[in-house]
């Protein structure tokens, strides 16, 4: 959801940011869900303990992320001019590149391994990213002035850590 706060705040076109955004993120559930069906098939306590895995390395990583600085600034001006369809375009690119194998797809393929409703875990999975995308480029630089990122991450990494330790109980139970 970084990528498309710093779209938005770069080319101030949220519309199509959140456009480009939310496409990307048909591929990157449907690609998630996917996986998470084949490995459905798979005995169920390996597949729960790699699960448990994946959520336990996400709350790591997110716990120690650290902020990034970004001087950018010609870039944000040649977005600001550019069309509609060139900002959909490189959001969709720029999101589906940062987000492919990351933490929410991980999970959305979790989720796929449990479920055995693989259409609705994917449509659950993308109306929850569409959505936050649309918060993020509409509320965004707000949110960012009044809650520090940091503080984002850190509960999010607690909350990965929570569902990794609840998943590993689960495998041998």
């Amino acid at each position: 959801m970084v990528a498309s706060l710093v779209l938005t705040t770069r080319t101030r076109r949220p519309l199509a940011v959140w456009v480009g955004v939310s496409c990307a993120f048909v591929l990157h559930v449907v690609l998630a869900v996917t996986i998470g069906s084949v490995l459905r098939e798979l005995p169920e306590r390996p597949v729960q303990l790699a699960v448990a895995t994946l959520f336990l390395v996400g709350g790591v990583l997110l716990l120690r992320a650290e902020d990034e600085p970004d001087d950018d600034r010609e870039l944000g001006e040649i977005l600001r001019t550019s069309s509609f369809r060139s900002i959909a375009l490189m959001s969709a690119s720029v999101v589906g590149l940062a987000e492919f194998g990351d933490l929410t797809q991980l999970a959305t393929a979790g989720i796929a391994t449990r479920y055995h409703e693989p259409v609705a875990v994917a449509l659950g999975a993308w109306c929850a990213l569409a959505s936050v995308a649309a918060l993020a480029v509409t509320a965004g630089s707000w949110i960012v002035r009044r809650v520090p990122l940091r503080l984002v991450r850190r509960v999010a990494g607690g909350l990965f850590l929570v569902f990794g330790v609840a998943t590993a109980i689960a495998a041998f139970t």
